[in-house]
């Protein structure tokens, strides 16, 4: 260490065993000044030429000192002293401390350790100190640990290793723990490595000590003729001992490596026994409750528990410590006891939910069922713990009378149906039993519970879906009537406009009567709609271009201050609607999103495939599992109240005010996706906006079949009929007109011969076949109705057919074509006309069929 000083000279203090450096003395340098300061006096007070010589002689001496001290400097031989290196505190600090402490240059030299390195590396003096890597490098045990520290010291990091050394005369050896890290930051102190060596014989020996005793607990647990386990907040079973597991089949190092659940080990519903207990913070409770085990094998075990579960001060349940004795014996020792297990086994395993009260209510004992059924009502008998609370407080009264009545003594207590306590809406049955006289101080009644959540929920989906059925009967028979006195309208409307110029002052009367009932005819297509009796003209469609056709319109409809997010999922799906019928749901839907938000907001409209799976994981309910198209339309609107939530798909209701709305709006997009084959269904929370989430059914391509003539699509094409006024619908041949409604048949007789047509009148099927008869078939084309006393339009189609399987008919009705479709012999062709229409639509519809393809 001292033959080689200037490595570490100036970095750590010297060796406890290095000489101390001497220190500077002030009385030194005012001896040095004072003698200099004693030439110059003495040099004045001699003559100037005799004191010149000696004045060069004395500079010249200084010169050379100082000078001689610069390059001593400069070669390293002097230094200035760095005062904080030797500090004494600093010093005894590493000189005395406890570990053994070394520092090693770039080149792997010792440049400082203290004594603790020298004892714990059996060095014999200074001398034969040696660095880590060169004390234990013939040493298997350590050899691969102190690589890797060496190699942390080159690259300038830090690194830890705990070894051992066996002992050379029998003993037991002793624990190290090796350390090294960079002396500093800076660049030149990162090369140097500071060790650090530490004898940890004694914690280890500590910590063995520590684990044997562990290990001995460990084993009288497991062997412990009662069975233990523990289960965290979480419901994990975070131990169980080894007489447990071998009563429950387990393989015990399978528990240990986790995945068990309480509900694993536990039958039935007695998990919620053990999970009901009331929060009491800060303090711990111990329950026992008389229960089934469940084993691997779906075997039962009778067994009591005794289970203690600490609460922290917040509530907070910690882990439980549960005490296991098997019942399983007493059932072959003793009767007794085996009849309370049976009874016991009864009680927690019936379906119904039973528990005891008190005149107060209180719960004095209850089964697994109940506390799975009240969710958080404690079973523990305690005074505060009332049945009651787990009534809502609007029902609450009737479960209160029933009660007093079982305490009085009173039997044939009638049911109570009430609400139940709690987040969700659920509902529940109680009947109340008065218990015998002499058990009355304790017990007052015994109440069992039934969850009707359920069967209510049903009986309102069909009290629903009954109630919508019936008024789309009724709106259906309506839309057919109407639609006859409509067409009528329609037809003479037609007549009075080619009868009169629009010079004519009453030609914005027969206008405005046009306009007045094309709306009608709209509110008449609305009501088909919701009873799903319209026509409807489906065909394969990708969501996300429909939606992107109607973006233009949809901007315009819901005005400047709703903004419109559309979101296309990925891929979609195609699907097969109406496209008309479609872009009206989506069209009703946005402007209902519009008038619920006067004040702006933000309109979403998204598009996501669903798959089967994801479909059996949604809680609608009538919804098969199956593939669908989902379209969202969110709003941030006013919302929904919940007591008209399940109204807004009924016809004719509405929240606006009167003159601002039809009601029809909303049974419109009901009809339509059901008639679809889709679902609709509504979230919506009041303040917070409205969700409508529709499902339509993904469209699975199949061979393609011929495609019916042109002639089969009449309604289909009013549209271009309409567009093209100017087309020429004069035509010749004989039409026979089947009508029963008289006015409405006049009318479109005469319409069709002011076309150039013969027109045949008939009111019904009978009539028809006999003017058939005497014209010998001569009929070009056959117009009727479809509903018609004596014979109805399929009944006529098929007997005709039967005859001339060449002729050509148009069927006209106020009811869908689907309606009566289904009833036709199959492959017939056939066109349909909806009512209401006009005379150019049913001319047009006229022409088209009797043009040969």
């Amino acid at each position: 260490m001292t033959a080689e000083p200037d490595h570490y000279a100036s970095q750590e203090p010297a060796a406890a065993q290095e000489p101390m450096r001497r220190g500077g003395s002030i009385v030194l340098v005012l001896l040095v000044a004072g003698a200099i300061v004693a030439v110059a006096v003495a040099l004045t007070t001699i003559g100037r030429a005799q004191a010149q010589p000696y004045i060069l002689g004395l500079l010249a001496l200084l010169a050379m000192v100082g000078l001689f001290n610069l390059f001593a400097f400069a070669a390293g031989i002097i230094r200035f002293a760095d005062r904080s290196t030797d500090d004494p505190v600093v010093r005894r600090i590493a000189d005395l401390a406890y570990d053994g402490i070394a520092v090693t240059d770039p080149s792997g030299h010792v440049a400082y350790f203290n004594s603790a390195y020298l004892a714990l590396t059996g060095a014999a003096s200074p001398q034969d100190v040696r660095p880590v890597e060169r004390v234990f490098i013939g040493n298997p045990d350590v050899s691969e640990a102190v690589f890797r520290l060496l190699k942390a010291a080159r690259e300038g990091k830090r690194q830890q290793e705990e070894v051992r050394l066996a002992g050379t005369d029998g003993s037991h050896g002793r624990w190290l723990r090796m350390r090294v890290r960079p002396l500093g930051q800076g660049k030149r102190e990162v090369k140097y490595a500071v060790w650090s060596i530490a004898d940890i014989t004694r914690d280890r020996e500590r910590q063995e000590d520590v684990f044997k005793e562990l290990q001995h607990a460990i084993e009288y647990l497991d062997h412990a003729p009662c069975g233990f386990f523990s289960v965290n907040a979480a419901g994990d079973v975070a131990y169980v001992n080894a007489t447990l597991a071998n009563w429950l089949d387990y393989d015990l190092a399978e528990i240990g490596s986790g995945g068990l659940k309480l509900t694993d080990i536990v039958s039935g519903d007695g998990a919620a026994l053990l999970t009901s207990i009331a929060p009491a913070p800060g303090e711990v409770t111990t329950e026992v409750f008389d229960i089934d085990l469940r084993m691997r094998t779906g075997k039962t075990m009778p067994a009591r528990l005794y289970h203690k579960l600490a609460f922290g001060a917040d509530g907070v349940p910690g882990a439980s410590r549960t005490l296991v004795i098997s019942r399983a014996r007493d059932e072959r020792a003793d009767p007794q006891r085996a009849a309370e297990v049976r009874f016991m086994r009864f009680f927690d395993h019936t379906p119904m939910a039973i528990a005891t009260v008190d005149r107060a209510g209180a719960i004095v004992r209850a089964n697994a069922r109940f506390a799975k059924l009240a969710q958080g009502v404690s079973t523990d008998g305690a005074a505060n713990k009332s049945i009651f609370s787990t009534v809502n407080a609007r029902d609450r009264h009737l479960l209160v009378a029933a009660i007093n009545q079982a305490a009085l003594g009173q039997g044939d207590i009638a049911p109570v149906e009430v609400m139940l306590d709690g987040t969700k809406e659920r509902w529940g049955q109680f009947f109340v039993t008065a218990v015998e006289e002499d058990e009355r101080e304790a017990e007052a009644a015994i109440v069992y519970m039934l969850e009707t959540t359920e069967r209510r929920a049903l009986e309102n989906q069909i009290n629903q879906s009954q109630k919508m059925d019936m008024v789309g009967q009724l709106a259906g028979g309506i839309a057919h009537d109407f639609n006859n006195v409509l067409s009528a309208i329609m037809m003479a409307n037609d007549f009075l406009l080619n009868a009169h110029k629009p010079t004519d002052p009453s030609f914005q009367d027969i206008m405005q009567i046009k306009q007045n009932a094309t709306r009608a005819a709209t509110l008449v297509r609305q009501l088909l709609a919701f009873s799903r009796r319209q026509t409807l003209r489906p065909q394969v469609l990708d969501l996300g271009d429909a939606l992107s056709d109607l973006t233009m319109l949809l901007r315009r409809l819901i005005g400047e201050k709703v903004k419109l997010d559309l979101i296309h999922g990925r891929d979609l799906w195609p699907v097969k609607v109406d496209v008309s019928q479609f872009e009206q749901v989506v069209v009703n839907l946005a402007v209902n999103a519009r008038d619920a938000m006067p004040d702006g907001g933000k309109l979403t409209v998204r598009t996501v495939n669903v798959t089967a799976e994801e479909s059996t994981q949604l809680a609608y309910k009538g919804m098969p599992a199956a593939e669908y198209v989902r379209i969202d339309i969110i709003d941030t609107g006013t919302g929904i109240p919940p007591e008209i939530v399940d109204k807004i798909f009924e016809p004719f209701f509405s929240t606006k005010e009167v003159g601002k709305g039809t009601g029809l709006g909303l049974s419109t997009v009901y009809g339509i996706v059901k008639q679809t084959g889709g679902f609709v269904y509504v979230d919506s929370e009041p303040g917070r906006g409205t969700s409508f989430r529709i499902f339509l059914p993904r469209h699975h391509a199949e061979p393609e079949v011929a495609s019916e003539p042109a002639a089969a699509n009449g309604a289909a094409r009013e549209a271009s009929a309409e567009a093209k006024p100017r087309t020429d619908l004069t035509g010749q041949g004989t039409i026979l007109l089947v009508e029963d409604e008289e006015g409405l048949r006049s009318l479109n007789a005469r319409g069709l011969r002011s076309r150039g047509y013969s027109v045949i009148e008939a009111s019904n099927g009978v009539e028809a076949m006999e003017a058939l008869e005497e014209k010998n078939g001569a009929v070009d084309l056959v117009v009727s109705d479809v509903v018609m006393p004596e014979m109805d339009g399929p009944t006529l189609l098929k007997t005709m057919r039967g005859k001339n399987p060449d002729l050509k008919i148009i069927f006209v009705s106020g009811y869908a074509e689907d309606a009566f479709e289904k009833s036709l012999p199959a492959n017939q062709q056939f066109a349909f006309l909806p009512k209401p229409f006009t005379l150019s639509q049913l001319v047009a519809a006229v022409k088209e069929t009797m043009t040969p393809q």
